[in-house]
């Protein structure tokens, strides 16, 4: 059923049928068109009720509050949607995909309940990547007049930060949380908790106890992340306990029960068929939209190079292979540790860097004959005019291929856990906004939330990554909003393990994505 809203007065008008004026007896009659009609309050509490009557009552942000510009670029509508959610939900889930300005909603919809006296301060739980670039930077974009106090450093920093009350939002890394736990719980002006990239917490750990904690004190919590079943149905559980704790069984072990079954004595568990649909039950209320619905990008191609190895390399990794299948066969004891580990060198060798330590414990990088993996890197690099990410998943081989490309003359920059956070950024903005550096080499978990950077057009995975979260998050640096340009994901393969290893990633996402899909079916009208 139809309503009317007059943005100017804030109010609503409704037919004033005997429903709605036994629920707003304080409704002010109104002739309109020939038919009686009702004015109250366009406010969420009204808003809420007649939605309930079966009403189409919009969110009074969608007509109350100017969405501030950034950068000269208005908000778009399902920007706006989404904090129609935020404002009208005390606890929410935010699973619009990467690139879809996450951030700027948030933002938006705290400024919004501010001036509306409905909050009062934000915490915002973010990777330890975006507290400063994405988080300052954006909340300056808006309003620069909003202050953002950052919490890092050691613990005395850490309180001492907190302790400035001036602040309108704090920005918090995820482990940050048990540091100041119980500083944060006694800060009852901090109502509103926003989880940048909740899947953080989808495993049972200290930082996991520490965040339901905290969240179960606070009136508004919104949790967001694109990648919210990374790996099973099961993830899903913690992040529920953390926003919606009600809405999933006391432990985890009865939830597993719920979505899973146990395959024979092998201590494995497998989705059941309504898996998908059961985890999403339980994640409401939510809004889901893709970088499609925001900007209409131009087409992302992926591409696998199988690359030779060197005779060196070959021999080595024949060597590791057959080491293994010998313990296999003589009953030896084969843990998941050990497998891991197996495979870790194997997938080394193939990348052509070894990492290793002696008896002494001193360790050391040993370099193999991976010449032809380089030359395809180069190739790749060399094929767009454009610039270029590569993604390398193990940190001791960052050195060595740096010095490839500076042999290659091809500018670059090494960004790694061991760059600050100081220089990352002002990495991160010479590679967006200037024309120095074709290449930004980096460890992918460094580059996985948030950045944007889409003066890249090409992404080069030297090697694969076992994290489905971390892979599709690195791989939408450059597919976000702004993007303009055909982009290519470009995988180097050499062995099984690796084509094995992607395979499996785009199994996960498969998975992923019939769970995604079903928030897309049934976005509403928030």
């Amino acid at each position: 059923m139809q309503t009317i809203v007059s943005a100017k007065h804030k109010l609503i008008g409704v037919p004033a049928n005997p429903a709605v004026v036994n629920l707003f007896p304080n409704g002010k009659p109104h002739r309109f068109m020939d038919s009686d009609w009702l004015l109250v309050p366009h406010a969420e509490t009204e808003v809420y009720l007649l939605r309930k009557l079966g009403f189409e009552a919009p969110a009074p942000i969608l007509t109350q509050y100017a969405f501030p510009q950034t950068v000269g670029k208005p908000a778009f509508e399902v920007q706006k949607k989404t904090a129609a959610l935020l404002t009208m939900a005390r606890r929410a889930y935010v699973l619009n995909g990467m690139g879809t300005g996450k951030t700027k909603c948030a933002i938006w919809s705290f400024l919004y309940l501010k001036a509306q006296k409905r909050a009062t301060k934000m915490l915002v739980i973010a990777p330890l990547s975006t507290l400063q670039f994405v988080w300052q930077r954006e909340t300056f974009e808006i309003d620069p007049n909003v202050k953002v106090i950052v919490l890092h450093g050691d613990a005395k920093k850490r309180r001492a930060a907190l302790a400035d009350t001036s602040a309108d939002i704090y920005v918090i890394n995820h482990d940050g949380i048990k540091v100041l736990e119980s500083e944060l719980l006694a800060r009852t002006d901090i109502d509103v908790v926003c989880i940048d990239e909740l899947a953080a917490f989808r495993n049972k750990s200290d930082r996991t106890k520490a965040m339901v904690g905290l969240a179960a004190k606070k009136p508004w919590v919104w949790g967001m992340t694109g990648s919210p079943m990374p790996n099973a149905p099961t993830d899903v559980f913690y992040q529920c306990k953390v926003v919606t704790p009600d809405s999933v069984p006391r432990y985890f072990g009865h939830f597993r029960a719920k979505v899973m079954y146990p395959l024979g004595n092998l201590n494995k568990w497998v989705p059941k068929a309504d898996a998908v649909e059961q985890s999403y039950d339980v994640m409401q209320p939510s809004v889901r939209f893709t970088i499609d619905e925001v900007q209409e990008l131009p087409e992302c191609i992926e591409r696998f190079v199988d690359v030779e190895m060197g005779k060196i390399q070959q021999k080595v990794y024949k060597d590791i292979v057959a080491h293994c299948q010998s313990a296999f066969t003589n009953g030896e004891l084969v843990t998941a540790a050990n497998a891991g580990a197996a495979m870790s060198k194997l997938m080394q060798i193939s990348m052509g860097w070894v990492y290793t330590t002696d008896k002494a414990g001193n360790s050391k990088t040993i370099p193999l004959d991976n010449f032809k993996r380089i030359e395809a890197l180069v190739d790749a690099i060399e094929s767009t005019d454009r610039k270029v990410l590569v993604f390398v998943p193990f940190i001791h081989a960052l050195d060595g291929i740096g010095s490839a490309l500076t042999a290659e003359k091809i500018d670059y920059a090494t960004v790694s856990g061991a760059t600050p956070a100081k220089d990352r950024n002002n990495i991160f903005n010479m590679f967006q906004n200037t024309s120095k550096l074709k290449v930004l080499l980096a460890h992918p978990a460094c580059l996985a939330h948030g950045i944007t950077l889409t003066a890249a057009d090409t992404v080069v995975w030297f090697g694969p990554i076992t994290s489905l979260e971390i892979y599709d998050q690195a791989n939408h640096r450059i597919r976000r909003v702004g993007q303009k340009h055909k982009q290519q994901i470009i995988h180097l393969q050499s062995t099984a393990v690796e084509r094995r290893i992607y395979k499996l990633l785009q199994g996960k996402q498969d998975v992923q994505k019939k769970f995604l899909q079903l928030f897309a079916d049934t976005n509403e009208e928030w």
